[in-house]
């Protein structure tokens, strides 16, 4: 019987694999980083669909850390795996790797955490299935999920203050480079 409350995460996974083209790369030779993000929101969109069964929009991109740049030539693999779901949400996290296909060295180019939300034909948001942990990496993954789940809020939260008095703050300014006229 299969149950469609719960998923595994290995049920939802997906791997692209593209080579680095010298029509992806920048000015100084290297791929660009935009490249990379619209990978990665393909990736993450499929990933998420794949486990909502459902059509998923980009939320929020958490986290996009450029480790190490990428070369024209090399094989870049992705890697998405659903690391958390809410009731709509999904976190979807990507690692990215880069491989010299002649020396055969792989080199992590990129970790990225995207927040996709699954939806129905009206638009409206839809509840995905729950996941299945079944060891420490999984559960690892997803309480790291809900921590950079919490920090966000805090960011939110006080971007919106209304109480922002510019005085108040000054001294987090002295150890940085400005200038106050």
């Amino acid at each position: 019987m299969i149950d469609n409350k719960f998923k595994h995460i290995s049920d939802s996974q997906v791997v692209i694999n593209e080579l680095m083209l010298p029509s992806h790369s920048n000015f100084n030779g290297k791929i660009h980083g935009g490249y990379i993000l619209s990978l990665l929101d393909q990736i993450a969109f499929a990933c998420a669909s794949k486990h909502s069964r459902a059509y998923c929009v980009t939320a929020s991109v958490d986290t996009v850390d450029f480790l190490s740049p990428i070369e024209i030539g090399e094989l870049v693999t992705m890697r998405a795996s659903v690391n958390y779901v809410g009731r709509s949400s999904m976190v979807i996290g990507i690692r990215v790797e880069a491989e010299n296909i002649q020396s055969g060295e792989v080199k992590h180019c990129n970790s990225s955490y995207f927040t996709m939300v699954a939806k129905d034909e009206n638009g409206k948001s839809i509840a995905v299935p729950g996941l299945i942990l079944e060891n420490d990496h999984d559960i690892r993954r997803f309480v790291k999920s809900i921590k950079r789940n919490k920090m966000k809020s805090n960011r939110k939260r006080e971007f919106h203050e209304t109480d922002f008095s510019s005085k108040e703050y000054l001294h987090i300014l002295e150890d940085h480079n400005v200038k106050l006229l």
